[in-house]
């Protein structure tokens, strides 16, 4: 099986996540796409971040019914700060039959340097990258590296946690599902629930 690892911190999913996330399913060689939700990004402050659960609730509500997108907790389990390299190698030992790959924006790429032991991650495992306005990638040769060329969108989380917090609408940004229940639940309106 072979399955694209989609790692983010998904505060709250939106649909360039789910759009990016059905285009590589879609599109590429995987056989799944799994949402990996990061309880606490090192390169992220902790205090801005939903509930890890609440954070999965969501997601599940926006893919139910997709047969080629998962969600996965594994890193809810792991020493915390999440390094991908360390959920690979978990993931890679308790699924030996599976072919990992990493997703992730050239946003993200450009600082792959910065990350733990990013030179192994460059060696075992395939990278799909999806531009980000501001960080295009050209002529890039780098073995395991794809470049996709999948839909650009100007569509953050963190737009949308100001949005809720200025009481403006959602609406179209989310599903409506997952806007549904961030409203009910009363999620991102004051500091205390981040």
């Amino acid at each position: 099986m072979k399955v694209g690892l989609y790692f983010g911190s998904f505060n709250p999913i939106h649909i360039g996540h789910l759009i990016i996330a059905n285009y590589v399913a879609n599109n590429t060689l995987l056989d799944e796409v799994w949402f990996v939700i990061s309880p606490q990004n090192p390169l992220k402050k902790e205090r801005t971040l939903l509930n890890e659960q609440h954070r999965k609730h969501l997601i599940d509500l926006a893919i139910d019914g997709e047969k080629k997108l998962r969600t996965s907790n594994v890193e809810f389990r792991l020493p915390k700060p999440s390094y991908t390299v360390n959920t690979l190698t978990y993931l890679s030992e308790k699924y030996p039959k599976y072919d990992f790959s990493i997703i992730m924006g050239s946003d993200s790429f450009s600082n792959i340097r910065r990350w733990k032991n990013y030179e192994v991650l460059l060696r075992d495992y395939k990278f799909y990258i999806y531009q980000r306005r501001g960080f295009l990638l050209k002529d890039l040769v780098v073995p395991k590296v794809f470049i996709l060329n999948a839909p650009l969108l100007e569509i953050s989380s963190t737009l949308i946690r100001y949005l809720i917090k200025k009481k403006k609408s959602i609406r179209f940004l989310v599903p409506d599902i997952v806007k549904n229940e961030i409203e009910n639940q009363v999620y991102y309106k004051d500091q205390s629930n981040q």
